[in-house]
């Protein structure tokens, strides 16, 4: 059974381009191993992450994400049951988010996604797809 969970979470210190680098890599990697794809949308100091797959694998992933001290008010938005994939072509993609982006005039402080439904974030999540042209982390 293939899923979709998303959650969101705060980075313990500070966010830095290395960092979601390295964190990328690794989750390619991974991800690729599993048969996992999905979105990361970071900035901030937010991670907010879709992830989709076998709904053990997914399950387990998540635990990990979870028990790791780079994390901090981690929460689960969203999980469903899905009969395909909306992210099937990336092992994890990278939206970054920005204060304002000058192209798509999102504006990340408006929306807080501690605040707001999984569908709402869903949703949020596309914009920032469709906007802002997810690329693939770099391979190490």
């Amino acid at each position: 059974m293939l899923i979709r969970l998303i959650y969101l979470s705060r980075l313990v210190g500070s966010q830095s381009p290395e960092l979601t680098d390295s964190i990328l890599c690794k989750a390619q990697a991974w991800n690729t191993q599993n048969d996992i794809t999905g979105m990361l949308c970071e900035g901030q100091g937010v991670y907010l992450q879709a992830l989709e797959g076998e709904r053990n694998i997914v399950t387990s992933l998540y635990a990990r994400i979870h028990a790791d001290p780079r994390h901090k008010d981690l929460e689960l938005l969203h999980c469903e049951s899905i009969a395909e994939r909306r992210y099937r072509g990336w092992s994890m993609a990278r939206v970054r988010l920005s204060d304002v982006d000058p192209e798509t005039k999102i504006v990340w402080p408006e929306f807080d996604p501690y605040s707001v439904s999984g569908a709402l974030v869903m949703a949020r999540i596309d914009e920032l797809v469709a906007a802002g042209q997810p690329v693939q982390a770099a391979s190490t």
